[in-house]
């Protein structure tokens, strides 16, 4: 008597186990890999699409390379005005030329210049945490807490995010 070693169930096929699977419009993925349906690949055919794959994948390292190799953009390019930085464990906030982004844990946001209708700072009065709040012209607002090193950190920081206030943000005259 003959015994199998392994499982004797077929493995299942479908749009349960397959996002892939269109029924009647695709053949199962399992059966393609197996070349249970249809004729076979002649080898001539065969050699062809690989020559032709070598070819597209060629082209695009050299796309990839003259993009690498592309001077930057004016808009990355980074200009000799001032930068905030402030970050903890899960947080981060950045306000430069191009705006404020705000980063806590996997969630980030970013905002434009002229995005922002006001940028608002707070303290705690005990502990170490530091909000900024952007708000938006809709009102909307989004605030971030980051926990400083230490509560002398906090003048510091204000005076930096002035800076860069100062320089970009513009305030609306009416």
């Amino acid at each position: 008597m003959e015994q199998r070693i392994g499982s004797s169930s077929q493995p299942l096929e479908g749009a349960g186990f397959d996002p892939a699977f269109i029924p009647g419009l695709t053949s199962p993925a399992s059966a393609e890999k197996a070349g249970e349906d249809g004729p076979e690949k002649e080898p001539e055919v065969a050699d062809a699409l690989d020559a032709e794959e070598v070819e597209d994948a060629e082209k695009a390292e050299e796309v990839e390379e003259a993009e690498q190799a592309a001077p930057e953009s004016e808009e990355d390019a980074v200009p000799d005005g001032p930068v905030f930085e402030a970050s903890d464990r899960r947080a981060r906030m950045t306000a430069d030329h191009r705006g404020v982004r705000l980063v806590l844990d996997d969630q980030e946001c970013e905002f434009r210049w002229d995005e922002i209708g006001a940028v608002e700072t707070e303290t705690a009065r005990f502990g170490k945490r530091y909000t900024v709040t952007v708000h938006t012209p809709d009102r909307r607002w989004y605030p971030i807490e980051i926990e400083a090193p230490a509560r002398s950190r906090f003048t510091e920081w204000d005076s930096q995010l002035d800076a860069v206030l100062d320089a970009y943000f513009e305030e609306d005259a009416g």
